[in-house]
């Protein structure tokens, strides 16, 4: 069961490091392709920092910051991976997206960001499949906490009733 988790995580970098190799290597950065005018582009853009261009240049906190999760979730998929599959899905997903971008620092100094998105007039940080892992993979961990808790809570009340 815990294989089908880091079969995912490298599925996940697999597709990360293709869609990057192919922006990388046939547009120019700053390069915009419409998919959807005006609501979906391919953009080639690079980022030396994080989320949203934040700690630019900071290259060897995110070594060890990176390192540090990628142990935290290792251990956590291990642990609690064979418990549910609700919780070694994400941590794979995170996993996944983690170390995609990872190795877009260790080669390249910089992470290659591509998707780029318009609501209305407001234009969205330009992303990659890594980010959209990582954002996935901590939305269903926090969906899982939230109705793991509920459930508690529940039972807690029956329990008090009874």
């Amino acid at each position: 069961m815990i294989a089908i988790y880091y079969l995912l995580a490298i599925v996940i970098i697999g597709l990360d490091q293709f869609t990057k190799w192919l922006v990388a290597a046939y547009m120019e950065i700053g390069e915009s392709i419409p998919v959807i005018d005006g609501v979906l582009h391919i953009t080639s853009h690079r980022n030396e920092g994080a989320a949203f261009g934040i700690l630019q240049g900071q290259m060897w906190l995110f070594f060890i910051v990176t390192i540090v999760v990628v142990i935290g979730v290792v251990y956590f998929m291990q642990k609690m991976g064979r418990q549910s599959v609700w919780i070694g899905m994400p941590l794979g997903i995170l996993l996944g997206g983690t170390i995609g971008n990872f190795i877009d620092r260790l080669f390249h100094g910089e992470v290659i960001d591509f998707i780029d998105v318009y609501i209305g007039t407001y234009s969205f940080p330009i992303f990659n499949v890594a980010d959209s892992a990582l954002t996935v993979g901590i939305i269903l961990l926090i969906g899982k906490m939230f109705l793991d808790e509920r459930r508690e809570k529940k039972k807690k009340e029956k329990a008090d009733e009874s």
